[in-house]
């Protein structure tokens, strides 16, 4: 069975699941896979990388962004900003009073990107992060995760349908399977990383 579309990817759950009573739910079981693998699965294929112009302290993220990687300065010569922890971010603010300047450090407070010491002007700056996996949808028919590893959303779908089978044995097999695909998968992400194969990483404005 094809498997490379949300429609597809319905169909072969409701076949794997064999149960009519639950097709109304599927889409909530891919909805809760693709939350568990937003919080389990790091690959370059996720990789995004935006560029803004910050002026202030606290700057919103892109609205698909789910995790940094690297961020750099733009504006004048090209430096690297280094992630700190909030801990760290409220230290420096305390021992240096708040001072301003051209941008060393960033925290991720708050669901914003924090900046020390606070920009005294405006300056550009490129995010390299991983994106949150693109929700499946009627609109939203497929994407990269889907289209590359499909055996991740179909196990990682029917475990999550667990709580209506009632001590179903299948159960324990399609979890075993999904971990041996989120292991995959990041496992060829970290081969990619280090093998120098080809990898691609989308640009936009946020």
């Amino acid at each position: 069975m094809a498997l490379s579309t949300y429609d597809e990817l319905k169909d072969s759950v409701a076949d794997f699941l064999n149960r009519s009573d639950l097709t109304s739910v599927i889409p909530d079981f891919i909805k809760m896979a693709e939350t568990d693998m937003n919080r389990k699965v790091r690959h370059w294929r996720m990789e995004n990388r935006a560029s803004a112009t910050i002026s202030s302290q606290y700057n919103a993220l892109p609205t698909d962004f789910l995790e940094p990687i690297r961020a750099h300065i733009e504006t004048g010569d090209y430096r690297p900003i280094e992630l700190i922890s909030q801990f760290e971010m409220q230290q420096r603010r305390r021992n240096n009073l708040d001072t301003s300047g051209k941008p060393s450090f960033y925290s991720i407070t708050q669901g914003e990107m924090e900046i020390y010491p606070t920009p005294d002007g405006s300056y550009g700056i490129e995010l390299n992060y991983y994106a949150k996996i693109p929700s499946l949808s009627s609109s939203t028919t497929t994407n990269e995760i889907l289209t590359n590893f499909p055996d991740a959303y179909l196990y990682g779908s029917l475990i999550h349908a667990a709580p209506y089978l009632q001590e179903d044995k299948r159960t324990t097999t399609w979890a075993a399977l999904y971990q041996a695909s989120i292991d995959g998968i990041n496992s060829e992400s970290n081969q990619a990383k280090f093998g120098g194969t080809g990898r691609r990483m989308r640009v936009r404005a946020y």
